[in-house]
């Protein structure tokens, strides 16, 4: 059972006791991600991620990293569109030593200059290995199509223009705006005890900011479009992108089932026409990423050059088909199935519960239960998939990389 407490600061705080784990997550979720940056502050969100790690006024950066190997604890990190999120998994025995490590980071960090200096060309380093995988790349190409004037488009690693330009103060000042009380949530699952829960209220009832509420920036409104780069590539590589729904949208269950059985399995149509029937691509899948006030559904295959307008031809035949003939209740039944077994067995462990509860709380606010959820799941019916089949009769956006 998930438990919400709001701490007088406004830190809310997560809990879900596991009693029959070894085990206990926990994590800092901010709701501050790349779309909370100005131009001029694209990837600054995940390079204070980066910084947190790089040293407190009470522990270097080898220090932190010291501790959480002796406690055996695995400690990391993301930044996404909408959120950045510092996270440790440990033995119930070092939950405590795992969150006062964690909020010395948060709270403590000293962004030493010339820390910033090393980790701008390891950041560097690390937007050079994603534009070396096209498999990935043509994915933040999509991006940047879909939404061309909006910072949701905008890479979360940023440029190399950007990172050039931060420095302590400017991190710091995004975090002053950013990084408040009724941003944050902490989120902890696992063998939880009532010592914890304390040191956690204690920790973090310290947090004192800006009082308010920033306002919310606009809507991302989705746009076709193409965008084709030749690259240094052995295989070709495309992605197409369709207008989706956001992530507390009525609908979202059917849309979760919609992508199973259109590319999220096996057994999914461009799965066995694509790749079954006319071993056309090794690698071929759909997903929907949904966030606060919108949702994008995508769809990614590789082949050979020479392959790609056949590729590019086939699942864009397979949209028209799904559109203009619908799905059955047959196909729902198997996806809904699949669906389920595969939210029950990724939930059954602390650090996803973890970050469930944390992503819950922070975006929508709410938490379900595994049988609301399951409930949800089942009741998706044919006739609510079809609904949604209206979002691909419009021209989707394409990225294609493709060797030179």
């Amino acid at each position: 059972m998930v438990e919400t407490e709001r701490l007088p600061n406004g830190v809310r705080l997560v809990t879900e006791r596991m009693p029959h784990v070894r085990s206990v997550a926990a994590g800092i979720f901010v709701h501050a991600g790349s779309r909370d940056e100005k131009p001029e502050e694209n990837g600054i969100a995940h390079f204070i991620e980066h910084m947190l790690f790089k040293g407190t006024e009470n522990r270097t950066a080898r220090e932190l990293a010291e501790e959480f190997d002796r406690i055996g604890g695995l400690a990391n990190a993301f930044t996404s569109k909408e959120m950045t999120s510092y996270h440790a998994k440990v033995l119930d025995t070092h939950a405590g030593k795992a969150v006062e490590l964690l909020a010395d980071m948060f709270f403590n960090s000293v962004m030493d200059e010339k820390e910033i200096a090393k980790e701008r060309q390891v950041v560097l380093e690390e937007i050079s290995m994603s534009e070396d995988m096209p498999d990935d790349d043509v994915h933040e190409q999509l991006w940047k199509v879909m939404y061309p004037d909006h910072p949701i488009g905008a890479p979360i690693l940023g440029t190399e223009e950007t990172l050039a330009a931060f420095s302590r103060e400017k991190m710091f000042h995004f975090m002053q705006q950013h990084y408040t009380p009724e941003r944050t949530v902490i989120s902890v699952a696992g063998n939880i005890d009532d010592r914890l829960i304390d040191r956690i209220r204690a920790l973090f009832s310290q947090f004192s900011g800006k009082v308010g509420r920033l306002p919310d920036g606009e809507a991302p409104v989705f746009r076709p479009g193409i965008s084709d780069r030749r690259r240094d590539t052995e295989q070709g590589h495309i992605c197409l992108g369709y207008p989706g729904m956001p992530i507390d949208d009525r609908h979202i269950y059917a849309m979760a089932v919609l992508n199973n059985l259109a590319g999220g399995t096996m057994s999914s149509r461009m799965f066995q026409e694509i790749r079954e029937e006319h071993g056309l691509a090794y690698s071929i899948y759909s997903y929907h990423t949904a966030y606060k006030d919108h949702g994008t559904f995508a769809i990614y295959g590789g082949t050979a050059n020479s392959r790609l307008p056949e590729l590019e031809e086939r699942i864009r035949g397979i949209m028209e088909t799904l559109s203009a003939e619908g799905v059955t209740e047959r196909e729902v039944g198997y996806s809904k199935e699949q669906l389920k077994g595969s939210y029950l067995l990724s939930a059954e462990g602390s650090g996803t519960r973890m970050e469930q509860n944390g992503r819950n709380e922070l975006i929508l606010p709410k938490h379900l239960s595994d049988e609301e959820v399951i409930r949800h799941i089942e009741g998706v019916t044919a006739g609510q998939v079809n609904e949604l089949l209206d979002l691909f009769k419009g021209p989707p956006a394409v990225s294609i990389i493709r060797p030179e």
